[in-house]
């Protein structure tokens, strides 16, 4: 039997899976390391990680696959790599880091971006980049410039974390339109090389790595890579992209109306599009997807991150008297459509990009002290996160996508029939839900080479559908709940 690798490097974890390359069918997946990976931090809002311990922990994911599931390496015929976005890796001449990398979380950079929307342009950058220059990686790129001039001077090239995975495996550096666009140096009005930015930040165009497609042949294990993660010598690289737009492909989410969705710590609504409009650039991101082509139609993945999402039921769930996600979704199912007027704003996990980096906090209202109990605080809690979401499609929606379906992992939230019956029922969708993870989506899209979509949505549909939540047809109990949610959040934001 054949394989291919999927790995996932993300900032707490390393995971890595394993397909069968006829049938898609995941054989496993494996974490590494078995702790969280930590995250260094000189000064408050800074997050940093040595790119050399991503390396490690994939080196052991695979040698515990391989073990765990009696696998040679030359059974492993390719390589697909999802990974944290937004990362800075920057190298000298010999391909080794200069520095820790600058992660997606990193919040040093924030003025500079911000400057710099201000001089370029607003509308420049909106219709160039798509996106403010903000927080991401060209100006993380112009801080260590500014801030760390000798490392700047020595650097051959700049990578992000995939790129620098592909790297170690292979010892060839390059990127893709879509990681470049992550980055904010892709200007998709030429489709090229953001060469306004390059300037405006006094950046060397040579910094820039090759591109190479998103699916393909992107490089090839050598010998250094053989010794040291145990991947034969010439098996290839087929694919790459950042953890969103991967998510997206999990999820088989490709085309213009399509939405993948995601309900851990924080959420994500990540649509595919083909316009190039970013009238919402200050609050929704968009990248190139991973089947962006230069010259094609484009398809630009919008994403629009929820950070109260995850993190405000699980509060709950440590901080109320109860012992599982389970018992608190048999609390809140025995409560009314609405809370019985009990609302919950759930915002208190920092800033929120949605609404215009205002950072409200957690809010209770309308409690009774007399008649409302800990059900009442699960339902408006679910409520509450599946009204942000429906608020997050409603600015999607005004920047121009018509949503046709939405996928979503079946993670914690969308487990819930409360939470994705309310967001069904209020944007008029279906929900489709998955059991797929980014590492086994990474290595499904190795076989994307081959440019077989309907295949590998097949893939998808066979292996991975659980159910479908379906819209209620009287909507109207949801709509005055979400109403009576948005009136007080509004109430909030006026008052900020």
């Amino acid at each position: 039997m054949n394989y291919y690798l999927g790995l996932d490097i993300g900032s707490s974890s390393i995971k890595a899976a394993l397909v069968e390359v006829e049938s898609g069918k995941s054989l496993g997946v494996v974490q590494e390391p078995k702790e969280e990976m930590g995250m260094h931090a000189l000064k408050n809002g800074w997050a940093e990680q040595k790119p050399d311990d991503w390396w490690l922990h994939v080196c052991n994911a695979i040698t515990r696959l391989k073990k765990q599931y009696n696998v040679s390496r030359t059974q492993i015929k390719g390589i697909g790599i999802s990974y944290q976005m937004h990362g800075l890796v920057v190298v000298d001449k010999d391909g080794k880091p200069l520095r820790k990398s600058i992660i997606w979380c990193d919040s040093r950079a924030v003025e500079i971006g911000n400057t710099a929307f201000k001089e370029i342009g607003q509308e420049k950058c909106s219709q160039s980049l798509l996106n403010s220059p903000a927080n991401f990686t060209a100006s993380k790129l112009k801080w260590v410039k500014d801030n760390e001039p000798d490392i700047y001077n020595n650097i051959y090239k700049f990578m992000l974390p995939g790129d620098y995975i592909a790297y170690k495996f292979s010892n060839k550096i390059n990127t893709t339109i879509s990681g470049l666009s992550e980055g904010v140096f892709w200007n998709f009005k030429n489709d090229n090389i953001a060469d306004f930015l390059l300037e405006y930040y006094d950046i060397d165009k040579s910094l820039v790595p090759d591109i190479v497609d998103t699916f393909g042949v992107q490089a090839l294990v050598d010998e250094n890579g053989e010794a040291e993660s145990g991947i034969a010598a010439g098996t290839p690289i087929y694919y790459r992209a950042g953890d969103q737009p991967n998510n997206a492909l999990s999820l088989n989410v490709f085309n213009p109306g399509e939405v993948a969705a995601t309900g851990g710590t924080s959420g994500v609504v990540y649509a595919v599009t083909d316009s190039l409009s970013a009238k919402e650039s200050s609050r929704v991101n968009n990248f190139a997807h991973v089947n962006y082509k230069k010259g094609e139609t484009p398809r630009i993945g919008k994403l629009l991150c929820i950070n109260g999402a995850g993190i405000q039921y699980r509060w709950l769930l440590n901080n109320l008297a109860v012992n599982s996600y389970e018992e608190m979704n048999d609390l809140a199912s025995d409560i009314p459509i609405g809370s019985d007027g009990v609302c919950l704003i759930p915002f208190g996990n920092g800033a929120e990009r949605m609404l215009n980096n205002k950072e409200i906090g957690t809010r209770i209202v309308n409690m009774n002290l007399n008649n409302h109990h800990k059900g009442h605080m699960c339902r408006a809690a679910l409520e509450g996160i599946a009204f942000s979401f429906v608020y997050g499609m409603e600015i999607m929606t005004s920047d121009g996508i018509e949503a046709k379906v939405i996928r979503a992992g079946n993670d914690n939230l969308f487990r819930s029939e409360i939470f994705a019956n309310t967001v069904a029922t209020l944007i008029e969708q279906e929900i489709e839900i998955y059991n797929t993870t980014g590492a086994i989506g990474a290595a499904r899209a190795a076989n994307l080479h081959k440019g077989d979509y309907e295949t590998f949505g097949n893939v998808i549909m066979d292996n991975d559908h659980i159910m479908t939540f379906m819209p209620f047809k009287d909507k109207q109990p949801y709509l005055k709940a979400y109403k009576n949610w948005k009136k007080e959040l509004e109430l909030i934001l006026n008052n900020k």
